[in-house]
């Protein structure tokens, strides 16, 4: 082999490695544990009412009171994804409203740092001494709310859930169990932030806590989801 084309291998075969490292890095989880009031996924927190930082069986999280609690993280950590996952592992607590929209990554307008109207939402609607999960997401190209009022589950336990998107189809999951699905197609967002415990312009908040939240930009599968061990669900 010529040193002319032992270069240009080598030059090809560093190409390789290197967009397979950007694949991989894209691809790597964000994790966010809710274990304090300062910073979250490496990012400020600004601290509306007052939170507590609890001790649970999987370890600190943050409760709010479902009046005027919530927190804003200065990150929106699915900007720009194409495809993603978003999952949660949190509690809801008896006693709190009907809709409460308790996680919400909102993008922001880059000359005026006002929220747009895309947006991803996890919410939940209580219903007797049940709820059932609403997770919506809002693009310029679509929106979808999967809502089912009949996936009813447990006020005052641990639980995990997640919002997948393949690039054609959307669906919702409990505790690893497929709650709706529907097909659509959404465009991806840009930077901004994020609200926990109310939605971003401070309405519909939260009665409960929230321990974790993981953000993929592939679509996993159930087996890959972050679990709640049943030892420590309550």
């Amino acid at each position: 082999m010529t040193l002319t084309k032992r270069l240009l291998a080598l030059f090809l075969l560093t190409g390789l490695s290197v967009a397979v490292a950007q694949d991989k890095a894209a691809q790597k989880a964000e994790v966010w544990t809710f274990d304090n009031l300062n910073k979250i996924g490496g990012a400020p927190v600004e601290v509306l009412g007052h939170p507590k930082i609890i001790k649970t069986p999987l370890g600190k999280a943050i409760q709010f009171n479902g009046v005027d609690d919530g927190i804003f993280i200065a990150k929106h950590p699915l900007a720009g994804a194409q495809v993603f996952t978003f999952e949660a592992i949190f509690r809801p607590e008896s006693g709190g409203a009907p809709e409460q929209r308790w996680f919400h990554l909102a993008e922001q307008d880059p000359k005026t740092g006002a929220d747009t109207d895309s947006r991803y939402l996890l919410e939940t609607r209580t219903i007797g001494n049940q709820w059932c999960l609403d997770a919506f997401v809002h693009t310029p190209t679509a929106d979808k709310a999967i809502l089912l009022r009949d996936h009813l589950h447990s006020l005052d336990v641990w639980h995990q859930v997640a919002m997948v998107y393949d690039g054609t189809e959307f669906r919702s999951y409990v505790d690893g169990v497929l709650q709706g699905k529907a097909g659509v197609k959404f465009g991806p967002q840009g930077p901004g932030r994020t609200a926990v415990g109310m939605r971003a312009n401070k309405v519909f908040f939260f009665k409960g806590a929230v321990r974790q939240a993981k953000f993929t930009r592939r679509a996993l599968p159930p087996e890959e989801f972050m679990k709640v061990p049943p030892q420590a669900a309550r």
